[in-house]
């Protein structure tokens, strides 16, 4: 059997991105259903739809870099930086759809 080393922040990012899940539930919610609704929309409502999916997809992203960032503020530059990358794979696992702005 092969394990795989997680990272030194892989616990600490699965926390806070579960409580994130917990906390931004409606908001989470919201975008589900907006996508569902774009999905639906036909021609002539379509880019409306999107428009409003795509406002709740910046919303979630700017939450998620708001955590990311303020957790990273209390680190020095090299630990960091380390933080960063697992936050931003973490995210990409849990919440691909939103993770445009951490990049």
């Amino acid at each position: 059997m092969i394990r795989f080393r997680k990272g030194r922040f892989a616990d600490l990012v699965d926390r806070q991105l579960a409580l994130f899940e917990a906390d931004e539930a409606s908001l989470l919610l919201e975008a589900r259903s907006a996508e569902d609704a774009w999905k639906r929309a036909g021609r002539d409502e379509a880019e409306e739809a999107f428009g409003d999916w795509q406002l709740i997809v910046d919303a979630v992203g700017e939450r998620l870099l708001d955590l990311r960032e303020a957790y990273a503020a209390t680190l020095d530059d090299d630990a960091g930086d380390s933080y960063r990358q697992a936050f931003n794979r973490g995210a990409g696992s849990r919440f691909r759809d939103f993770t445009e702005l951490l990049r």
